[in-house]
């Protein structure tokens, strides 16, 4: 009966695959065919949404300066993965709203002041309404908006911190009707004591929204990240492929994004996925990354 319940429960599950999340920190520019490629690999694999790039200044982060061109070279006619495109402001929006093609907008608010000034140019209030622009236009659009908030278990910045802030803003989010939310892991500080009680708390209090974690971890600490965020009701995880990209800030060159190789050895057998196409995936990361 366990182990039904266990299945029960992982054939809800939802593996958000990050390629934008590692490509966009990688400094010399990864030619566009290679991406197109890449991601059409991935797309053949069974995860739930790729989350494939972004529609941002390309001086704010120039690898992603051809997300658009990126888009046009995808192959979406033999797949159930859904794209995701991380955008940071209105502009951004109205840009991945003329892709049909596009399922999800996902946009980082943060916990602290300082991070939303550098992340987005605004204040924590400013993103605020924007959020309520976006949602707004995301609906009109057909598209739904993801809000990753980002710093949700520390703040590198000495600025005060609680979880209390996290669950405020996700009050604020739900009256504005947002419906997927990701509790993101900026610098690595996460782990089973603060994923806990902000899971288990927010999921009961709030069974309409879909809470997504965002870990970023060093190689010895994947599995408790995990294992307390599944154990407390979180059936939505982002990862990305031998763990590339995650912390600039973070201090420590091991910190990275859940390996999804990893991820998915937690999950064992339960979740549907083509493992042939995933081994040629993991093998086309290094020709990403290299």
């Amino acid at each position: 009966s366990c182990k039904k319940d266990q299945q029960d429960f992982t054939k809800n599950m939802k593996i958000i695959e990050c390629p934008r999340d590692a490509m966009q920190g990688i400094k010399e520019f990864i030619p566009t065919k290679k991406k197109i490629d890449y991601i059409n690999q991935l797309l053949s694999v069974g995860f739930d949404t790729i989350d494939f790039g972004s529609f941002v200044s390309p001086t704010a982060i120039p690898q992603l300066k051809d997300t658009a061109e990126v888009l046009k070279g995808l192959d979406l006619t033999n797949t159930s993965s859904k794209l995701l495109s991380i955008i940071a402001n209105l502009r951004g929006a109205i840009d991945a709203c003329n892709f049909e093609e596009i399922n999800y907008l996902g946009f980082p608010l943060s916990v602290s002041e300082e991070f939303q000034k550098r992340n987005t140019n605004k204040s924590i209030t400013e993103a605020l309404k924007t959020v309520e622009e976006i949602h707004d236009l995301a609906l009109k659009n057909n598209k739904e908006l993801v809000v990753y908030i980002s710093m949700a278990f520390g703040n590198p910045y000495g600025e005060n911190y609680h979880p209390d802030i996290v669950a405020e803003l996700t009050e604020k989010l739900h009256k504005l009707g947002v419906g997927i939310i990701a509790f993101s892991d900026t610098i690595g500080v996460s782990d089973p004591l603060n994923i806990t009680p902000l899971f288990s708390t927010l999921i009961s209090e709030y069974p309409t929204i879909e809470f997504g974690a965002h870990f970023h971890t060093t190689p010895d600490k994947w599995e408790e990240k995990i294992d307390a965020a599944y154990k407390n009701g979180c059936k939505r995880f982002d990862a990305t492929i031998k763990g590339y990209g995650g912390c600039p800030m973070a201090n420590n060159k091991l910190i990275g994004n859940i390996p999804t190789e990893k991820l998915i050895t937690y999950f064992t057998e339960d979740l549907e996925l083509n493992k042939q196409e995933l081994y040629k995936a993991l093998t086309l990361t290094s020709s990403i990354s290299n």
